[in-house]
């Protein structure tokens, strides 16, 4: 069904529907919603479904990464489904290069997020809109445990995607967070629904990639159930990370001065509590997180500012972490 040259709308309603009934009853969005449109199969469910449930309400942002040759295609059969479904659509064409020691697929995710936040803040054809809704589904959020996992994460990283969180102003959804790929790509296929398929979800050089074509066959041989265990796991490390960020609001407000860590209130506390406290700041603040490395190397610089003349000056996260009299600075990188 991939790479059909016209993508039909929804013209069967028994058919239909059952793409509409995809959406968990606890997904009830401020509207008008944007939808996050690449073209392919998750994302088209999800228009499909919302466009359904709330005609005329559901605007389509697609981000033109630039990265494929098959990017100008995507965008034209965006717009093909779009306007099959009386749904606007908004194209954002985003520079999406990796720089050094920068992952490719991390590169063009801040980029979508941050051409997402600029277009609905920004662009006529989106005002009004406080909600987005992504496709993530639930072998995406395999997908990101594992990778946490394989990485060493901490409880952030476990926790792995939220269905639902607040950033720039803006209410961001995944309601298919509980639904495997498969089931979606079902639906589209029974209601004669066409979407793209991008080629690079096959080239296995990025780890996700190894990860879904390798790693959750075999999972769902030993382990059927996986899907919901592993989400599961993720819901606890999440709400166990909702309390430590709660703790460490409540220290930072302690040692804050003038909106950054007071250095000698900051070392009466202990390690652990240090590093939440400036785990917690960087993140709020500067929108950064160290590395374990770079967090290790700053609590130990940290405790050895006994003297007026001891100066920081580290690289941590997407910026450097300095020394500003009392208090530690915050530089970020140009």
């Amino acid at each position: 069904m991939a790479d059909s040259p016209t993508p039909k709308s929804l013209n069967n309603l028994e058919l239909a529907g059952s793409i509409a009934s995809l959406l968990p009853a606890s997904f009830q969005p401020e509207l008008p919603l944007a939808i996050a449109f690449s073209g392919g199969a998750d994302s088209t469910a999800l228009l499909q479904a919302c466009a359904l449930k709330w005609p005329g309400q559901i605007r389509a942002v697609h981000i033109h990464h630039g990265l494929q040759v098959a990017a100008d295609q995507f965008a034209r059969q965006c717009q093909q489904m779009c306007e099959s479904l009386q749904v606007p659509l908004v194209q954002c064409n985003v520079q999406a290069k990796h720089q050094g020691g920068q992952s490719p697929e991390d590169a063009a995710r801040r980029a979508r997020y941050s051409a997402l936040s600029e277009a609905v803040q920004t662009h006529p054809v989106l005002q009004g809109v406080k909600h987005i809704a992504l496709a993530q589904h639930a072998d995406d959020q395999v997908e990101t445990l594992l990778l946490a996992l394989s990485r060493g994460a901490g409880l952030p990283g476990l926790a792995s995607m939220p269905a639902q969180w607040q950033r720039d102003g803006l209410w961001w959804h995944r309601p298919f967070l509980s639904i495997p790929g498969a089931r979606l790509r079902e639906c589209l296929e029974a209601a004669q629904i066409s979407w793209v398929e991008d080629p690079s979800n096959q080239d296995e050089q990025f780890t996700r990639n190894r990860i879904r074509a390798q790693l959750l066959p075999v999972l769902r041989q030993a382990f059927p159930q996986f899907r919901e265990t592993f989400a599961r796991s993720a819901s606890h490390a999440a709400q166990a990370q909702e309390i430590l960020d709660e703790v460490a609001a409540s220290d930072f407000e302690k040692v804050a001065e003038a909106g950054a860590p007071n250095i000698q209130r900051l070392q009466a506390l202990s390690l652990g509590r240090q590093s939440l406290v400036l785990r917690y700041w960087l993140k709020t603040a500067h929108q950064t997180t160290p590395s374990t490395v770079q967090l290790t190397e700053l609590l130990s610089q940290i405790a050895a500012c006994t003297t007026r003349g001891h100066r920081l000056n580290l690289k941590v996260g997407r910026g450097y972490l300095l020394r500003e009299g009392s208090v530690l600075g915050w530089l970020a990188e140009d």
